[in-house]
């Protein structure tokens, strides 16, 4: 679609404190649905900014919270280009581990509930549910999210998600039951985190929960195939998710 968007940040309240965003706009007089994209570890940057930007051009708001933000406000990573590049990554990961591992079950559905409020209470979101899209970890926070709040969220997408049915008691897979939701999860072929072992473990569940999804790998894609700030970037892959998510969000918000 050709519409000019207005992107600009903005700051949402939660409970524990204050959450650095992106926000994309439809210029003009009409209300549109609403999106909630749950970005990787690496921050909300340029490079999320302009796919919530393209999405907002097919007639959606679109809200892109920093997830880690009781650690840091973005960027979390100043050069993810480099750090990705690096032949050690082992500080990247020291620093992001502890942040990540904030996101609790707990503030996971704190966190959500804002956001939620946020968007739908925007004059320019139209009423009624909004849909998720996440990628990496943010695939995670989408099925709790999408779970805490089945009424509020039509739509949860995941994206290059890994660890999503392990054997853990808080694995994402056990919640899947308390989706109303139509889930789209796609894996990268080359993501060990995203085994055979824990697809099937994650279909079993969504079919056994009797969900609407579908479920698709990859091909040639390395876990974090949509982001052209990394080596992983895929360009084939990552217009692939984007012709798949606004097929997704059109059938179930419009």
């Amino acid at each position: 679609m050709d519409m000019n968007i207005s992107l600009t940040s903005v700051d949402v309240e939660t409970p524990d404190g204050t959450c650095d965003a992106s926000l994309a706009v439809p210029e003009g007089a009409d209300r549109y649905p609403g999106v909630i994209f749950l970005m990787d570890a690496f921050g909300v940057r340029p490079v999320i900014d302009e796919w919530i930007k393209r999405i907002a051009r097919f007639g959606y708001v679109v809200l892109a919270p920093n997830l880690l933000y009781r650690s840091s406000r973005s960027p979390i990573i100043e050069d993810v280009a480099s750090a990705m590049a690096a032949e050690d990554r082992s500080k990247l990961f020291q620093k992001l581990m502890p942040m990540m591992q904030l996101l609790t079950p707990e503030n996971v559905a704190k966190d959500a509930k804002a956001y939620l409020d946020y968007l739908q209470g925007l004059p320019e979101t139209s009423a009624g549910p909004v849909g998720l899209t996440g990628y990496c970890m943010g695939s995670r926070f989408a099925l709790r999210a999408g779970a805490a709040f089945p009424d509020r969220i039509a739509v949860v997408a995941g994206f290059h998600g890994s660890n999503l049915a392990t054997d853990q008691p808080d694995s994402p897979h056990h919640l899947v039951g308390g989706l109303k939701a139509e889930v789209y999860l796609a894996y990268a072929d080359h993501d060990e985190g995203a085994n055979a072992e824990q697809r099937n473990r994650m279909e079993d569940a969504l079919t056994a929960a009797g969900i609407a999804h579908a479920s698709e790998v990859y091909s040639d894609a390395p876990h974090g195939y949509t982001m052209s700030d990394t080596p992983a970037y895929r360009e084939e892959a990552a217009e692939r998710h984007l012709t798949k998510l606004i097929e997704l969000l059109d059938r179930n918000l419009k």
